[in-house]
């Protein structure tokens, strides 16, 4: 297995002890496990670019595991209150409609590549869950407010992304409806 293969499965690895944290109220702890997580999916994509080691368990399995850890943190945050349900039910819609249709894409021998915007709903909410994350460490008052702030913006700014992209996703690739 090749370094950003590595990389990728750490990350997986790094969830459970990220839920862990979060359950535990040890939001700051849970805020670092996820930044260097998120870091991993930043270095194995240039590694793999660079060195020419991508692969197709790569292709795979790196977006796959930023969706298990993104949505694992959404997943706790509706819990504290920081991320509606209804969003993430939105969110989530996005994601099994663009996986059903690249299934029957891939199906047919079709890949289809992610998208730049899909790309940017990524990070957005790589942004956004980190700093949802320090706004529940945060006892400073003053220090809340803008935090507080700064992780709404992001995570709304991610859900329009959401959505945005997944309408451009399935009109990029209505054919598939076809098939």
């Amino acid at each position: 297995m090749n370094l950003p293969n590595k990389l990728t499965v750490a990350r997986v690895i790094a969830v459970p002890f990220f839920i862990l944290a979060f359950m535990t109220n040890h939001f700051f702890t849970a805020f670092i496990i996820f930044i260097l997580a998120s870091l991993t999916d930043m270095l194995d994509g240039k590694i793999a670019r660079k060195y020419n080691l991508v692969t197709n368990f790569g292709k795979i399995m790196d977006p796959l595991a930023d969706k298990i850890l993104v949505y694992s943190a959404f997943c706790l945050l509706i819990t504290t209150g920081a991320v509606p349900a209804w969003m993430l039910i939105i969110i989530l819609a996005r994601e099994f409609t663009v996986s059903g249709m690249r299934m029957v894409a891939a199906a047919e021998g079709i890949v289809i590549a992610a998208g730049l915007t899909g790309k940017i709903k990524t990070v957005l909410q790589m942004i956004a869950v980190p700093l949802l994350l320090l706004v529940e460490t945060i006892s400073n008052e003053k220090l809340l407010g803008p935090f507080e702030l700064l992780a709404k913006i992001f995570l709304w700014a991610s859900l329009i992304m959401t959505v945005w992209s997944g309408i451009e996703y399935v009109l990029k690739n209505r054919k598939v409806f076809s098939m």
